[in-house]
């Protein structure tokens, strides 16, 4: 009898160094003045989000950053993120999950060993922009009105796939791919985080969001990964989104998922309120006390990367709000570990 082919061998996660990890989002095409800029903030990470790309762009990112004494959080690439393909069985699934493999490979040569990935089959659903505090224009969310969007796609209702989808079809689908990229992701040592859907609602646009819209969800969706590779990326602002019917609050969700050993990053982030309505706010201003959540992450020994995300528009340049958050944010931690 022919002997059973090797499994590849696992590289082994790289342990996360105490402290929260306070990394500032830039663009793709970022300039020496974001990188100066977050110097001077005093953030020692930035996080770049791309629409592709191959090992040569990750591992030039990650040389550019390191030549301005900053180090790469994650590198994101929309293009194996929220793929419908994938979520829905769409045409041209394998091919895009040999492509998120091919990240995953490229990402682990280049030395970044973590990265976000959201499953959503419709993209994130958003109404026209309103107006928070001050009149600072920010993403709102109203049911009746709210549409989706990804990667320049949009996913109109009532059906944006022409049909429902059931909730078995959709732990189905999501099962044939994370069976398949749990070996890579252990081969090459990449963490991989999951964000929860945007917005969590029960369905939107026929497409049930029962995976990464709660906590029972989630808890499902980490076993049948059975991986140590595969964990959380914990979208404050999305979490709230959901109120109650996430099954826990999001101190709560910090703390579980804290105690699974399965959260590496945060999306700190307010919101007005849960769905069927919302706006997204300052940090600040939402109607969760974000004091309570980074005392929650301060208790839990939190090791992972932490962002601003989805900041309001500010008077001045695009850098106001996102100056605003982060001084507030540190000023937060400073706070919980005193």
């Amino acid at each position: 009898m022919a002997a059973a082919p090797a499994l590849p061998a696992k590289r082994p996660l790289e342990p996360l160094s105490p402290g929260i990890k306070i990394s500032l989002q830039i663009g793709s095409a970022f300039t020496d003045e974001d990188l100066t800029f977050a110097k001077q903030m005093g953030v020692g990470y930035v996080s770049v989000p791309t629409r592709g790309g191959t090992y040569e762009t990750f591992a030039g990112i990650k040389q550019r950053v390191e030549s301005h004494g900053l180090k790469v959080a994650n590198v994101g690439n929309s293009s194996v993120h929220n793929m419908q393909e994938v979520t829905l069985n769409l045409p041209g699934r394998d091919e895009k999950i040999e492509a998120y493999k091919q990240y995953l490979r490229d990402l682990a040569k280049a030395g970044i060993y973590y990265t976000t990935y959201a499953h959503m089959g419709n993209g994130i659903w958003s109404s026209r922009r309103e107006m928070t505090r001050g009149g600072a224009p920010a993403r709102a969310f109203r049911m009746e009105t709210a549409a989706g969007n990804w990667d320049g796609k949009v996913f109109l209702p009532p059906l944006t796939h022409g049909r429902r989808f059931s909730k078995d079809e959709l732990w189905e689908n999501y099962s044939y791919f994370i069976r398949q990229v749990v070996p890579v992701a252990e081969e090459v040592g990449v963490r991989i985080g999951i964000h929860p859907d945007d917005p969590p609602v029960p369905e939107l646009g026929g497409v049930p969001r029962c995976i990464f819209g709660n906590w029972p969800g989630y808890v499902r969706a980490l076993e049948i990964a059975a991986s140590p590779n595969v964990g959380v990326c914990l979208c404050c602002g999305t979490w709230m989104e959901g109120g109650k019917e996430m099954g826990k609050n999001v101190t709560e969700a910090i703390r579980g998922f804290a105690r699974m050993g399965k959260l590496w990053k945060i999306h700190f982030r307010n919101v007005s309120s849960p769905v069927p309505n919302f706006v997204e706010t300052y940090v600040d201003d939402g109607y969760t006390d974000m004091k309570k959540v980074m005392r929650a992450l301060v208790d839990v020994d939190f090791r992972g990367i932490l962002i601003a995300d989805h900041v309001p528009t500010m008077v001045g340049d695009r850098r106001t709000g996102w100056a605003y958050s982060i001084g507030y944010i540190k000023a937060l931690y400073d706070m919980a570990r005193a």
